[in-house]
């Protein structure tokens, strides 16, 4: 990638947390049969329940077809008709067996026999698939709109905000973040590069509730002198990761994040949300989540 129209503008994680690289690649197949599993675990529920849906169609059309090639051999079904040899492969593939519609050839049989398997094997696939779909551990952790760059102890510090969403806790959880930005070497040779982002805190025992993530910009960081211009030209993003481990399932969780150039705002804080009530209970204002503020004095 040494020319410059490679250069253009994309994220790493999408809001949703899903990776959208823009990127072109060539020579791959675009779905690899090994890779099927992988394909039918993370498509959406409505595109899973369509093609789960298709597939019946198609297979019962097909042995209904079957049916058909062998005659008058499905007692009381009229002769040649489509619909009934449809519905008797149904029957057949459900194992619901109502008695109008039997086999009465050793043809029929032999298709019934065949289907019998292949429904077997079919509703054990499906209910693996969907039991993997919904055993599959997610995150609900939410991450602020922006990032901010603000003293914190009178050093320029990068904040970003996340929660956790369900009423449960993440044990042991554990963030990282990563600047990543174009760079050019002597040779003249364009580079993605990643840099590692050395953050205030790191790791929390238990993330029930909120958590503000610094990271501290002094001669070390990657991010010193730099300014928001810079930053654009860089085509800078700073990538978050978050793991843990959900204590209602005890498996680990992920999430991911991303802020690009124009999402990090300068001498800026975020707005105070937690609260006490009268009674002393802590109150957490989600609403004002990802509100920000000026400073008072700049650096």
């Amino acid at each position: 990638m040494n020319n410059n129209r490679d250069r253009q503008s994309h994220r790493l994680v999408s809001r949703k947390g899903q990776f959208t690289l823009n990127v072109v690649r060539l020579g791959l197949p675009r779905l690899h049969f090994a890779d099927l599993y992988h394909w039918l675990i993370t498509l959406s529920w409505p595109g899973f329940f369509t093609l789960i849906s298709l597939l019946y169609a198609i297979a019962n059309s097909l042995f209904a077809l079957a049916y058909l090639a062998g005659g008058d051999c499905i007692a009381n079904a009229r002769p040649g008709s489509f619909q009934d040899a449809f519905y008797f492969s149904v029957q057949t593939m459900a194992t619901i067996g109502y008695g109008s519609l039997y086999p009465r050839t050793d043809y029929a049989n032999i298709i019934v026999a065949i289907q019998a398997l292949f429904g077997l094997w079919g509703v054990a696939m499906i209910t693996g698939l969907a039991f993997a779909r919904f055993s599959r551990p997610t995150a609900r952790v939410i991450f602020s709109r922006v990032a901010v760059i603000a003293p914190f102890n009178g050093v320029p510090t990068l904040m970003y905000r996340t929660a956790n969403q369900r009423f449960n806790q993440i044990l042991e959880a554990q963030q990282r973040a990563t600047l990543i930005r174009d760079e050019v070497t002597s040779d003249g040779e364009y580079m993605r590069r990643f840099y590692d982002l050395q953050l205030v805190r790191s790791q929390s025992p238990i993330f029930a509730l909120t958590w503000t993530v610094m990271h501290v910009i002094d001669d070390k960081s990657p991010l010193y002198q730099l300014t928001t211009k810079e930053l654009m030209e860089q085509q800078a993003e700073i990538v978050i990761t978050l793991t843990g481990i959900d204590e209602t399932v005890s498996q680990t969780i992920h999430a991911r994040h991303s802020f690009v150039a124009s999402e990090i705002l300068w001498d800026m804080r975020f707005v105070d949300i937690i609260s006490r009530t009268p009674q002393g209970k802590r109150v957490v204002d989600y609403t004002r989540f990802h509100e920000v503020k000026p400073i008072e004095d700049k650096l």
